[in-house]
């Protein structure tokens, strides 16, 4: 099969690229000039530079494809850049949904578990959860209109499916993405845990989990493709195992990360760029992303394995490319 893909050289899309070449597949990866090189280096593939906005060069990439997986996306935690995560996230799928409707072929839009409603420690939410929303920080914004303008390509004749993957851990996370957590918590960063939690998952996992959902998904469909669903203290504390460093002490009161995202806040306002500690992003870590993936293990035979892998391979990975002494 010829398949276009977009963030090939992203965390969770360069694992679905090295998945469809393993697997034998045609791939036209869309890339721009400005990229990381080493992502896609050695690989037997089709490099695209293209604007993804620009409709012409996306209908002429989608007329020589079979399929679309759409994984390119921009991620921002914060109350700024509304409008730039809009231009990428919501522009760019739509125009690709509209392509690929015109061209009557199948696309898989990745989005994420922050397009649906947070859980609570006791709960876990499913696909039809949408409300309410999670802080309406440009990323969780964009992320759910993305959604809104596919689902409106799907009603006019698009083949298109939606996927909503967990907080992934694992190998190739190039920037890197997730892995920020795992490498600050090897800096010694990760003595004080948030109060949420999320939904943890190896990456080749989601992975395998897109590859079925090209064949197994259901037209207009959502389906969470997540994993073990952990405390943040938990979760570094099986962080901290795996790259030698001393687990949480304590988990942080909601009021302290209330004063951090607050001194955030001003901080940005005093120097106008707002930092990467704000009141969007502590609020967001203080949340439960908590999520079943019974319809995906039902309808597309996806399976969770171990997150302990994951963080195993994803410490390895990161101590071979350099990333950790």
């Amino acid at each position: 099969m010829q398949i276009l893909l977009t963030g090939s050289t992203g965390f969770l899309g360069n694992n679905v690229l090295r998945h469809l070449l393993q697997d034998g597949h045609q791939v036209a990866v869309t890339n721009r000039h400005t990229s990381d090189p080493r992502p896609l280096d050695g690989l037997d593939l089709e490099t695209l530079q293209i604007d993804l906005n620009d409709p012409n060069a996306v209908g002429n990439a989608v007329s020589h494809v079979d399929l679309v997986i759409h994984s390119a996306a921009t991620i921002h935690l914060g109350w700024t850049q509304l409008e730039a995560s809009r231009h990428f996230n919501v522009r760019a799928t739509q125009g690709l949904a509209q392509a690929a409707r015109r061209h009557n072929i199948r696309m898989i839009h990745v989005s994420t578990v922050d397009a649906l409603a947070p859980a609570s420690n006791t709960t876990v939410m499913s696909e039809t959860d949408q409300h309410p929303s999670k802080p309406a920080c440009s990323y969780v914004v964009s992320k759910r209109e993305a959604e809104i303008v596919f689902l409106e390509e799907v009603q006019r004749g698009l083949d298109g499916v939606i996927v909503n993957p967990g907080f992934m851990v694992g190998p190739w996370d190039w920037k890197p993405s997730s892995g920020q957590m795992m490498l600050a918590v090897a800096k010694g960063a990760g003595l004080f845990a948030p109060k949420g939690g999320c939904s943890v998952v190896d990456v080749r996992d989601v992975a395998c989990g897109i590859l079925s959902a090209i064949e197994n998904g259901r037209a207009g469909q959502r389906y969470i493709l997540g994993g073990e669903n952990l405390t943040y203290r938990r979760l570094w504390t099986q962080m901290a195992q795996v790259v030698g460093r001393r687990p949480p002490i304590t988990t942080l009161p909601n009021w302290v990360n209330w004063i951090a995202g607050t001194v955030g806040d001003l901080s940005g306002k005093i120097s106008g760029k707002e930092p990467l500690i704000n009141s969007a992003n502590t609020q967001m870590g203080s949340l439960y992303h908590w999520y079943s993936s019974a319809k995906a293990e039902c309808e597309l035979g996806y399976k969770i394995g171990s997150v302990n892998d994951g963080l195993h391979d994803a410490w390895q990975w990161f101590r071979e490319n350099g990333y950790a002494g």
